[in-house]
């Protein structure tokens, strides 16, 4: 089944069912096992990899949860650390950031300065939507290449750490668990004003261009109540990483990724031999 194009490349082959043997070996974390990347008929040994997706509001904790579940052994792809990258000097982004918010947003050694660059977009919702429209169809790629790594390495589950998951939506639609680090309100503006030295109005000002949190809670399928301590959530950490180990609810990827891997592997040793000879 075609899907719209939402920017992320090739997404498509994300929608799709892909059965893969596997010879199980199993380590520690999100259990991974050792994967032969071979079509196969659906089988009862079969191994499959789904993705989930994690958010939650800014000074909610959601980094906090993203940390347990590494030391978990689980493999997390960080949105944010993606979009540092997607813009470092020179790549397409950068440019078009440049050219769209002018050299007063870069430091004095040409990178970009991501606090500058913040109070610009925190303070105008079209301007926020301007940067998101440059960055997020890069950080998607970036994104999907990673992931595939993982597949390849024989992990059962991928998590995506998103800041804005429920907000673009543009990822929601491929993931089978959704997971929101919740705090109440008055937790969330006093860690935020402590963090970065913010004013309530700034840090009033940043939390309200974010979806509610109890809006993201509602479209969550998984909750990790941060209020409390750090105990208690890795407490609740803990308890989800171990369900969606036992999983069965598989978000498959589509076929077309290894017949594709292949045709261009085939295709590149078919160009050396010819080339090579006389």
């Amino acid at each position: 089944m075609m899907t719209r194009n939402l920017g992320f490349l090739s997404l498509t082959c994300l929608t799709s069912w892909w059965p893969l043997s596997a010879v199980r070996e199993r380590q520690s974390g999100c259990g991974r096992e050792k994967v032969v990347p071979v079509l196969k008929q659906v089988n009862s040994n079969a191994v499959y990899m789904f993705l989930v997706g994690l958010t939650g509001g800014i000074a909610s904790g959601k980094s906090t949860v993203s940390s347990q579940l590494r030391e978990l052994g689980c493999p997390i792809i960080d949105a944010d650390v993606v979009a540092r990258k997607v813009v470092e000097p020179h790549s397409p982004a950068y440019r078009l950031v440049v050219q769209h918010f002018g050299q007063e947003v870069l430091l004095e050694n040409g990178e970009i300065d991501r606090q500058k660059l913040g109070h610009i977009i925190f303070s105008s919702p079209e301007k926020r939507r301007l940067l998101n429209s440059i960055t997020h169809p890069e950080i998607h790629k970036a994104m999907l290449k990673q992931i595939l790594l993982f597949f390849i390495r024989g992990y059962r589950y991928v998590v995506l750490d998103v800041p804005l998951l429920f907000e673009t939506r543009r990822l929601t639609r491929f993931l089978n668990h959704t997971v929101v680090v919740y705090c109440d309100p008055a937790t969330q503006l006093a860690r935020l004003m402590h963090r970065d030295g913010l004013s309530q109005e700034e840090a009033e000002q940043r939390i309200a261009a974010q979806m509610p949190l109890n809006e993201k809670r509602g479209l969550a399928s998984h909750v990790i109540e941060n209020s409390g301590s750090r105990e208690d959530t890795h407490r609740q950490v803990f308890k989800l990483h171990t369900k969606l180990e036992d999983s069965m609810e598989f978000l498959f990827v589509r076929a077309i990724v290894v017949a594709a891997v292949a045709g261009l592997g085939g295709l590149f040793l078919y160009t050396v031999k010819h080339s090579c000879q006389p």
